[in-house]
């Protein structure tokens, strides 16, 4: 056992931290007792040390982010999943729009003259566009800003646009891929229990078909991120059951590179009064259980967006070493009532991970190193802010 854990040979958890310092595989049940033990701060410590040991000496401290932006071509969207307040089915007038790829164009050259080095491209399900829609807009996007990469596409509109062409999701993904697609995010996975699914109406991409697109994008060539969404009536058990298969398919195909804890916001939606709302401490889980159990993943992410700066620094105690990117404009999460900022300044973003004891390293896409930031002189213990944010114990 390491020195770090000395002092814990009679914790309840003892024997799952002598299986993290000896780099062991953690096994379903495992998972399930360090979500709900009681010591958020020694699940903390393990996932803090689990990312040390991944990340080598000289990265220990590192947390990454981008310089990127969020282009959502459309909100209309065949579906109707009962958490979402972004997509608007049958809706016309304001509420409704389909973007034009001139319009497109004009919306990421706000972007691209500020500095971004990555779009990130989702929209709802829109018979209007369908892949042609989307190669012409790729197309366009990598003629115009060839230096651009193009991160876009869940597996959710990968599934629709190749039964509206009827084609294969190998050769939708060739398709894209040919016209400048670049990776692709980890939306749409929701949480895969279909219990869960079923009650929030959601019948897009099951579980198999979801796994199936990311692993043949990776067979592809295509580096991809996975997500989990709760705050939908989920149970641990159905958290750990989906990390389980995200880590069963990065055995496999290996092109995973992120994994995002995401929560869900309730404006807009009917759902309120039948789930319960993550709590901090229940954020805070998700990011250290899944850097544990997800042992085979190099980064996990604390999604500014949907944990605001505070939760989000601390969590860089918890196992998280990304903080995702500038944005630019974040529509989804904010639709459903999300009150943190639409974007952040690169030097914000900097002086967060910096100020929270950590050394901010700005990255491309695909994680090779742009700039390495300084790392502050006297870390701060985020202990004060951990005890503000979940209650002191």
């Amino acid at each position: 056992m390491s020195e770090t854990f000395r002092t814990l040979t009679d914790h309840p958890l003892s024997d799952i931290v002598s299986k993290v310092t000896s780099n062991e595989r953690l096994t379903r049940e495992d998972a399930i007792r360090l979500y709900n033990s009681p010591d958020l701060e020694v699940v903390g410590a393990l996932a803090n040390y689990r990312r040390e040991q991944k990340a080598g000496i000289e990265k220990a401290q590192w947390v990454y982010y981008n310089h990127n932006m969020h282009l959502n071509p459309t909100n209309y969207c065949v579906e109707t999943c009962r958490f979402c307040s972004y997509a608007n089915p049958g809706l016309t007038g304001n509420s409704s729009y389909t973007w034009t790829v001139d319009r497109v164009l004009e919306e990421a050259g706000k972007g691209v003259r500020l500095g971004v080095k990555e779009i990130h491209m989702v929209g709802g399900l829109n018979p209007a566009c369908d892949i042609n829609y989307y190669e012409e807009v790729m197309r366009s996007l990598k003629r115009e800003y060839p230096h651009v990469h193009l991160k876009a596409m869940t597996a959710v509109e990968i599934e629709y646009m190749s039964n509206l062409a009827g084609i294969t999701y190998q050769e939708c993904l060739e398709r894209l891929i040919d016209a400048g697609l670049g990776s692709m995010p980890g939306g749409g996975a929701e949480i895969f229990a279909e219990e869960v699914r079923e009650r929030m109406a959601v019948k897009k991409t099951p579980a198999p078909v979801w796994l199936e697109v990311h692993g043949t994008a990776h067979e592809l060539g295509i580096h991809t991120n996975a997500t989990m969404l709760t705050g939908i009536g989920e149970s641990v058990e159905n958290k750990v059951d989906h990390l389980l298969l995200l880590r069963e398919q990065q055995d496999k195909s290996g092109g995973f590179q992120c994994f995002i804890p995401l929560k869900c916001y309730y404006d807009g939606t009917t759902i309120a009064d039948e789930v319960k709302e993550p709590t901090s401490e229940d954020l805070l889980k998700d990011v250290a259980v899944s850097r544990l159990v997800l042992d085979n993943f190099d980064h996990i992410k604390a999604y500014w967006i949907q944990l605001g700066e505070k939760l989000a620094q601390v969590a860089f105690s918890f196992g998280a070493d990304d903080m995702d990117g500038t944005v630019m404009e974040e529509k989804i999460t904010h639709a459903a009532g999300a009150k943190t900022p639409l974007q952040l300044a690169k030097e914000r973003i900097e002086f967060l991970i910096s100020s929270a004891g950590f050394t901010p390293v700005e990255r491309d896409t695909v994680y090779n190193v742009l700039n390495v930031g300084q790392h502050p002189k006297n870390a701060p213990n985020n202990t004060a802010a951990l005890k503000e944010l979940v209650g002191s114990r």
